[in-house]
């Protein structure tokens, strides 16, 4: 795009240099009034094959033929040029496409994220800090462009669309968050979700209590009002500096070396059936265990040493990220 404006601005200057010239030539050496001037420079220049405005004597004459001479070819330079640029900037489009498809193709366990206003693009920084592979679709070209400078892959699109959604890859996404600007929007976006992938799982921003619920029964799994919990927080760092804090450190990783993940245990895992002493998480791999979600979905917070850990469990741990990713390695061996 930028090569694009900057061929069209040089183009552009040579056309406005050859009528500037052909207008003051007229004006000095014929005399003319610099509209005569100007209009005598535009019908030469453009061989439209009017006659002249005033006769022309010997050193207007001889002026005027080389002014056909180089401002014809500045214009057939000019009109070729934009031809080709005009070309070039629809192939490259018409390939930018093609190359957006295919990697959307190619994803897979995926995040859509529709609506990059405040909240969307919040989220979308998260995912892609965690390393998350995602896509956001948005209708504001401007938005789009944001995203897709930021380095992420963008699609101008309507979400509330069904086939939006499938070009996005609903079928194959782990998440879907719906942050467009009003909640009609966001309902209708989970609801051709749900019913496109009943098992995707679905977050929602809300604009109004009124409408959490209505998100809840559409088949959202989680919903958020910015602000309340905005809110919330406000009176949280008031009450609670310290711990308000220390969540800030663990979540957004503001000084502190150290975040919370959860990890599923493998039924092949070298873990089962064995407690949290017995595991040595917290002496080898220099992790705490801050929760136990169990299959049924029952949390133990704070377990005991003696807490067993079975296949399925959900381990929230916290720790440094090297420590963390050397459990998420023995996991992962495990499966294998």
């Amino acid at each position: 795009m930028h090569r694009f404006l900057r061929r069209l601005a040089l183009l552009a200057g040579a056309v406005v240099l050859i009528l500037a010239g052909g207008t003051l030539g007229f004006v000095f050496i014929e005399h003319y009034p610099p509209f005569d001037a100007f209009y005598m420079t535009l019908i030469t220049i453009s061989t439209v094959g009017y006659e002249e405005v005033h006769a022309l004597s010997l050193a207007g004459r001889i002026f005027n033929s080389f002014l056909i001479f180089f401002g014809v070819t500045i214009m057939l330079l000019a009109l070729g040029g934009m031809t080709q640029a005009i070309i070039e900037l629809e192939l490259s489009q018409y390939f930018e496409e093609r190359r957006k498809k295919k990697m959307i193709d190619q994803l897979r366990d995926h995040y859509i994220v529709c609506g990059f206003g405040r909240v969307g693009r919040g989220a979308a920084y998260e995912l892609r800090r965690a390393g998350a592979p995602l896509l956001v679709v948005d209708k504001n070209e401007d938005r789009v462009e944001w995203a897709m400078k930021d380095g992420m892959l963008a699609v101008l699109a309507d979400a509330t669309t069904d086939e939006t959604l499938k070009e996005a890859g609903v079928l194959r996404a782990k998440g879907l968050i719906a942050t467009l600007q009003s909640d009609a929007d966001n309902l209708f976006v989970i609801l051709s979700a749900k019913a496109l992938r009943p098992s995707l799982q679905v977050a929602a921003r809300v604009a109004s209590e009124q409408s959490e619920k209505k998100m809840r029964l559409a088949g959202a799994d989680y919903v958020f009002a910015p602000y309340d919990m905005t809110g919330n927080r406000m009176a949280q760092v008031m009450l609670k500096p310290h711990v308000f804090q220390f969540i800030d450190f663990t979540t957004k990783g503001m000084g502190l070396d150290v975040g919370i993940e959860q990890f599923r245990v493998p039924a092949e895992s070298g873990l089962v059936s064995k407690s949290l002493v017995e595991t040595r998480l917290r002496k080898e791999l220099r992790v705490i265990v801050l929760a136990i979600r169990k299959p049924d979905g029952r949390m133990i917070f704070n377990p005991p040493a003696e807490a067993e850990v079975n296949a399925g469990d959900h381990l929230i741990v916290m720790g440094e990220p090297a420590n963390l990713q050397r459990l998420e390695q023995m996991l992962a061996e495990a499966r294998a």
